[in-house]
């Protein structure tokens, strides 16, 4: 039901809504974007988009920068760092902005985003164990390369499926498996960097003494001078190195003085600048190229969660189980499970988790380190099962259960940031680490640190290193909760000094931790920081306040930008206490969701709908890269637009309405990929309803809206409306008319419609009486008007299975497309016509069944949006896709099918996008399988003609790519044939290359291989 009225005339009103944010007038930095542009090759943009899109990353910080440059190579960044060292401008360097601490925002910036272009991985050498990179490589492009040599970095964050190996590089990255190989500086051998002022410099190991360092010093130069003050800083402070870093497998605070000067492994003592640049968030240098060395990859593991009734009693576990050859200690606790469970996409993976399951401690072995996976299993069985410590045990020795089970491990981050409402659990003091030993101790007292606060928190992450990622809840949208959130940082790091800890082991410093690092380090290398930071970036021009700052009064005297001074945690957040938004009135119902801009609210920038591998999101963002067509840069914008950091207006302009929101394909795979269930399918069919109430549209839209009509008439007049489009120029016309791509392949039509096929052969087959069951079978537009013998062999399918079957007369078209294209008053007269008209068959003991998934989904979830009442409900819970419900109700498995040849076949399947979304697309391999087809499932995204997107000819290009990436993943399968559900991904599939045949239904492909 809508939450309002939807014709009120000031429900998007922004003019009340104001962030108190720095809005930076764009002109200011024309010349330097002029300048800029006169250099670079790769693209520079220093438009207000540009500044919205990269002002946040995946932390609590927000801050408009300058502008961004693409580079396309290093080239590219040299001049960039000349050119903003003449305008006196900070640079930053950033890899996919997953950061969690604000490494990768900063006010007034140059942003260097090298995923676009610099992204290749230039070298593998298995023999010397080592790769080179770009800045822009993925981890996980790197070590699926590296897999074909049994290799791996060995480093393993969460975010590997999206962070880049330069940008763990700059956070000194970790993961799960620290405890059995550390963390990136361990694995950082060489480094191409460039320096503020556009100098070059190659760092690697160089023995002190040598004839290498002393053609160095004697070349003389920035390089020369930085290898004299490193050295002499070390020097200098010895005693204090010794006394101020912890001794951890993890800790990343400050810069890495202490692991700089070394023995290598002939026991000749080397400097490595490379040390240096890792943890250093882009302040001292931007890497443009990073060889790392590698690790092998072990051929099998195994897992095994043990489930504890309290989480004290799980951290006294750890350091117990750090006594058995274990390469991963994990921790999740009720919170994450509970988020888990109430998950769309992640409840398949929480459920086997035992009830009162208060806290679990994941245990891992690989078989570098275990012959014997069972008998390893056994052993901590009996060390915490068997003496009552645990109560519960889970194993897991396949590679399928043991993904299930590090799929809700890594979810966890961005898991508890979907929690309701504005209180949320923030990351400011989440990777703290305390020796393991101190573990129980420092969870107690944590807990009391809390209580005096007044909030509680989440407690997960990597227990057997020591570092728990604990998450306060507060509200950062009051000025309450800021001051709580510094003054419970203030303690947990009196705390954790306490406990002989670091405040980070793995997030690093950036905007939330560089204000207590003098606490932590002391006076004496706080100034050694400071020098080290003047030496490599005299102007203090790199990455300002992160990782070091000075006092408000040097850096006026010194001229250092305004952020470079006094980093304060509490400043610069993306919603403080002058943070104020708009929640409007509303078309469809955003109840579930806490309305309108909550639901924009909940995306927490982690980025991972820049993922470009497995899953449905993003597709647009996987095959252009750029940021404002990936879901997080669609909900930055929108969350701008109603906030006032946009123009009142600028949500109704040609380019949001096109860029933003047009670009969109509606596949809804963020609804479940994206952890927090960023649903902007909703969203934008929400925002383009307001766009159309207000300005109109188009003759193309209405078109596509009503696209039953159009297929109702041009089945009345087939085959006389399927020859006028093959005309000499019509399809030109077509284009310059309607704006209907001309390369594309239009739908067919036919006068002998399934309805009518479906009537003449007398209408059911089998009996209600005798059924097993009953359904109503929705004749979709496509099916009826265009490919009845799609429609036909579902019926034929269903009364195999001695179904009854009924197609009534007086259904309306599911309102999908017109939803999709923003006529949602049309979409909620189509949903209401068509719930009066099944209401009484579902009362009666129907099912609602659909052989198109989109408009399965549009009953199972759109029309709960569009209408409230039990009847509405009724018939969302009894509709299906017609695979789903012959694999949910089993009623195939009794059919009869032969066993030829082609029943044998081998199929690819490519499921529907909008059924991922419900977690539904599975359900027809299960039904080919059983049918006698050997089915290879395609992990594959949008098919990209999301219904009359691939249509437009200003989108025929993206459908294509799109597409392509869905011709890949088919050639590279071992399948003879595929199939596919979806009328639009049948029709992309169908246009490849020319090609004028479809790929059958997979509903076809089950009559096929019915039994006579």
């Amino acid at each position: 039901m809508a939450t309002n009225e939807p014709n009120a005339s000031s429900r998007w009103d922004t003019s009340a809504a104001s962030l108190g944010y720095d809005r930076p007038d764009v002109a200011e930095y024309e010349a330097l974007a002029s300048d800029l542009r006169d250099r670079v090759a790769g693209e520079v943009q220093f438009d207000e988009y540009a500044q919205v899109l990269y002002a946040t990353d995946g932390s609590i910080y927000r801050a408009r920068p300058a502008g961004v440059v693409c580079p396309r190579d290093a080239d590219d960044v040299v001049a960039v760092h000349e050119v903003a060292a003449k305008h006196d401008v900070p640079v930053l360097p950033r890899g996919t902005g997953s950061s969690l601490a604000g490494q990768s925002v900063g006010p007034g910036c140059v942003v260097i985003d090298t995923t676009r272009h610099m992204d290749d991985i230039v070298d593998v050498d298995p023999g010397a164990r080592e790769a080179t990179v770009q800045p822009g490589v993925v981890q996980d492009h790197l070590d699926d390369r590296l897999a074909e040599d049994g290799l791996k970095f060995a480093p393993d964050p969460a975010s590997s499926g999206r962070a880049t190996v330069v940008g763990g590089i700059g956070n000194n990255s970790t993961g799960a498996h620290s405890v059995r190989y550390g963390i990136t500086d361990a694995y950082t051998e060489e480094l191409d960097v460039v320096l503020a002022d556009g100098t070059r410099i190659t760092t690697r190991e160089v023995v002190l003494g040598s004839d290498e360092h002393e053609a160095i010093i004697d070349e003389g130069g920035i390089e020369a001078e930085l290898y004299r003050t490193v050295e002499g800083l070390v020097r200098e402070h010895e005693d204090e190195i010794d006394a101020k870093y912890p001794s951890l497998k993890r800790s990343v605070s400050g810069y890495n003085l202490h692991k700089v000067i070394y023995e290598n492994d002939d026991g000749e003592e080397v400097i490595n600048l490379s040390k240096l640049f890792v943890g250093a968030e882009g302040t001292l240098g931007t890497i443009v190229e990073a060889t790392v060395s590698l690790v092998s990859k072990p051929e099998e593991t195994a897992l095994a969660l043990y489930c504890f009734d309290d989480l004290v009693d799980a951290m006294e576990a750890v350091p117990v189980a750090l006594e058995y050859p274990v390469s991963a200690v994990e921790l999740m606790d009720d919170e994450v499970f509970r988020l888990a469970r109430e998950s769309t996409e992640y409840a398949q993976y929480e459920e086997p988790i035992p009830d009162g399951t208060a806290a679990a401690l994941m245990l891992e072995w690989d078989s570098e380190l275990m012959d014997d996976f069972e008998a390893a299993v056994a052993d901590t069985n009996a060390e915490f099962v068997d003496s009552g410590a645990a109560f519960d045990v889970l194993e897991a020795y396949s590679d399928e259960a043991q993904g299930k089970l590090w799929k809700l491990r890594k979810a966890a981050i961005p898991l508890l940031m979907s929690l309701e409402g504005d209180p949320k659990p923030y990351p400011f003091i989440e990777d703290a680490t305390v020796p393991p030993e101190e573990l129980a101790e420092y969870v107690q007292e944590f807990e009391d640190v809390l209580e005096a606060h007044g909030t509680s928190a989440a407690y997960f992450a990597h227990a057997g290193s020591g570092t728990l990622h604990i998450r306060p809840i507060l509200n950062l949208k009051q000025e309450d909760g800021i001051e709580t959130m510094h003054s419970i940082t203030d303690d947990v790091t009196d705390l954790v000094l306490d406990h002989f800890g670091a405040f980070s082991g793995e997030h690093g410093d950036g905007l939330a931790r560089t204000e207590f690092n003098p606490k932590m380090y002391g006076p004496a290398l706080w100034g050694a920081f400071q020098d080290l930071k003047s030496a490599f970036d005299p102007d203090w021009r790199m990455n300002p306040g992160k990782v070091v700052y000075v006092d408000g009064e040097t850096a006026a005297e010194q001229g250092y930008p305004e952020s470079a001074a006094d980093t304060d945690m509490r400043e610069n957040l993306r919603y403080g206490a002058d943070y104020q938004s708009i929640e409007p009135q509303t078309a469809i119902d955003f109840s579930d969701e806490g309305g309108f801009a909550h639901l924009v609210e909940l995306c927490n920038g982690c980025g991972t709908c820049r993922e470009t591998e497995g899953d449905v999101m993003c597709p647009t963002y996987r095959a252009s890269k750029e940021e404002v067509q990936a879901t997080r840069g669609r909900a930055n914008m929108l969350r701008a637009a109603i906030s006032g950091d946009l123009s009142e207006d600028e949500i109704h302009s040609d380019r949001f309405q096109e860029e933003v929101l047009g670009l969109c394909v509606g596949c809804k795979g963020c609804m479940s990929d994206c952890p927090t269930g960023v649903d902007l399918a909703k969203l934008k069919a929400e925002v383009k309803h307001e766009h159309h109430e207000r300005e109109g549209a188009g003759l193309r839209e209405r078109l596509f809206a009503d696209i039953d009509t159009a297929s109702r008439i041009g089945s009345a007049l087939a085959p006389v409306a399927n020859a006028a489009a093959t005309l000499p120029g019509a399809r030109t016309v077509m284009e310059k008319t309607l704006g209907i791509a001309s390369d594309r392949a239009l739908p067919t039509f036919t006068r002998d419609t399934f309805r009518k096929r479906f009537e003449r052969r007398g209408g059911a087959a089998v009996s209600a009486a005798r059924a097993d069951a009953r359904v109503v079978l929705f004749p979709d537009t496509y099916t009826n008007y265009s490919k009845p013998d799609v429609g036909m062999a579902a019926v034929e399918v269903l009364e195999a299975a001695n179904v009854h079957v009924r197609v009534p007369d007086d259904l309306a078209a599911s309102g999908r497309a017109a939803f999709s294209t923003g006529f949602l008053e049309k979409a909620r007269d189509r949903a209401a016509a068509n719930v009066e008209a099944l209401a009484p068959f579902v009362e009666e003991g129907y099912d609602v069944v659909s052989v198109e998934p989109s408009d399965a989904v549009m009953f199972q979830d759109e029309y709960l949006d569009l209408l409230d009442g039990d009847a509405v409900e009724a018939v969302s819970a009894a509709s299906y896709g017609v695979m789903e419900y012959l694999d949910t109700t089993r009623l195939d498995v009794a059919m009869s099918f032969r066993h030829d040849p082609e029943a044998g076949e081998t199929l690819a399947y490519h499921g529907h996008c909008n059924q991922k979304s419900l977690n539904k697309d599975h359900h027809a391999v299960g039904v080919l399988r059983r049918a006698g087809y050997d089915v290879d499932p395609l992990d594959t995204t949008c098919c990209g003609m999301a219904g009359s997107f691939g249509y437009e000819a200003e989108h025929y290009d993206l459908s294509k790519a799109i597409g392509s990436m869905l011709f890949e993943a088919h050639d590279e399968s071992r399948a003879d044939a595929i199939t596919a559900p979806g009328a639009s991904c049948r029709s992309q599939l169908g246009d490849r290359d020319g090609a004028s045949e479809q790929p059958p239904h997979p509903i076809e492909k089950v009559a096929a291989a019915l039994a006579e």
